[in-house]
């Protein structure tokens, strides 16, 4: 008799709305205003890919070894050389990694031997088109402009 009672008054119903009104409060209420307040990333975070320069003379770190298209498991880099007659040294031309296949894995980064690439903590990598998910050598190099909103 009591299992119909409660099925007919909806009893456990009654009782989840009162635990989900009880957690309303605002005190309990953790929501993030983002464009306004930037999330906290975490210090291993692993977001858009960077192209380092040499601090001194600007130019780019990348020695044109193609370990990070060989490492990377989705195949989305692909490193373009061409070899130097005078200093008979690769030297690096192109330069494409594809975000939207990328799974932040990070093993093109510990293949680098010379530190030229890295994954930073940005992750605003959104875009309009598929097109501007393949970044090129100059789009690496700056690495991604977020947008600054104002209110």
């Amino acid at each position: 008799m009591r299992k119909l009672l409660r099925r007919i008054f909806l009893i456990d119903l009654i009782e989840g709305l009162a635990v989900t009104f009880r957690y309303q409060h605002p005190k309990y209420i953790t929501t993030e205003q983002y464009p306004a307040e930037r999330p906290k990333i975490a210090e291993r975070y692993r977001g858009a890919p960077r192209l380092n320069n040499h601090p001194e003379t600007g130019e780019t770190l990348c020695i044109a070894c193609n370990l990070c298209a060989l490492a990377c498991p989705e195949n989305l880099i692909v490193v373009g050389s061409e070899r130097n007659e005078q200093t008979r040294r690769k030297e690096l031309t192109t330069f494409t990694y594809d975000t939207s296949r990328c799974m932040f894995c990070g093993l093109c980064e510990d293949a680098c031997p010379v530190d030229a690439l890295e994954l930073t903590q940005d992750f605003e990598l959104a875009s309009y088109s598929r097109e501007g998910a393949i970044w090129d050598r100059q789009m690496l190099e700056e690495g991604p402009r977020p947008s600054r909103y104002k209110y």
